[in-house]
């Protein structure tokens, strides 16, 4: 299948090591980021790299479009610039690096090594090659299913990084809903956003997975995150669990999480 990307895309490969392998990367740059060489871009972190951008990578060839979605926004002035980085997934390790403990069958589990290589060497990495801002309230972690599950579970680990969390259709079943009892174990709120979001048709028991990720907003809300000012919760009427239905929902994420903002000193808006 023939590559096709929008907008300025880069991308690199790395060797872990707190996985011992190699992870390719692929970089989103705001349509700005070459005309304005003074300023700092905040920065979304997003699982299953491969699938973000390009169909040719994509699962079964189904990419989530977020090249051209962000290249909307911001030239549409609905959310402010902002750099994009994919990580790859490990194929067959991925449920092992996705998951903070095994489940009953002794799988995954890797979730903290993985958080290790995303917080001491991805992130360095990408503040060493690009014009970022690295405060939390600049710096978002994001991911559907499997990688929705890692994206709260490494994001409350490191709230000191992440201030902006997007979970889209969490594998909230892991382990017996482990993730809920994380969130339910939490000593305080911490001073994160979340978007946090479903769709009404995901898998073959659709009901039991909405009352699943119905459940995780539920402790948030118990922990004091309010909906509609740290908490954005959607249910999608009809969305499936396929990354067509999470590119779409990015639309409405990424503005909620990103608002739009001036674009260097020259008061010019992208």
């Amino acid at each position: 299948m023939e590559h096709k990307l929008t907008g300025t895309i880069r991308t690199h490969k790395m060797h872990s090591r707190s996985l011992r392998t190699d992870r390719d990367l692929i970089v989103y740059l705001p349509p700005c980021y070459e005309h304005d060489a003074d300023s700092r871009y905040p920065v979304c972190y997003m699982q299953d790299g491969q699938n973000l951008f390009d169909a040719a990578t994509a699962f079964a060839g189904n990419e989530w479009g977020l090249d051209e979605t962000a290249e909307e926004l911001i030239s549409n002035g609905r959310m402010a610039p902002l750099i994009i980085v994919g990580i790859y997934n490990a194929g067959v390790k991925r449920i092992n690096e996705y998951t903070p403990v095994r489940d009953r069958r002794g799988q995954g589990g890797r979730a903290r090594a993985y958080g290790q290589m995303l917080t001491r060497e991805i992130i360095p990495f990408i503040n060493s090659k690009y014009r970022t801002r690295t405060g939390a309230n600049d710096t978002a972690l994001g991911g559907s299913s499997l990688g929705g599950l890692v994206t709260l579970y490494l994001g409350l680990q490191h709230c000191h990084l992440f201030g902006k969390l997007i979970v889209m259709s969490p594998s909230v079943w892991w382990a017996a809903r482990y993730i809920v009892n994380r969130v339910s174990d939490l000593d305080r709120k911490t001073g994160q956003t979340i978007w946090l979001d479903v769709g009404t048709v995901e898998g073959s028991n659709p009901e039991q997975t909405c009352h699943d990720v119905e459940a995780l907003r539920d402790a948030l809300i118990e922990k004091g995150w309010q909906l509609g000012q740290d908490l954005h919760y959607c249910e999608d009427p009809g969305g499936e669990h396929n990354e067509s239905a999470w590119g779409r929902r990015m639309r409405e994420a990424l503005p909620v999480l990103f608002p739009p903002e001036l674009c260097g000193e020259s008061g010019q808006r992208y």
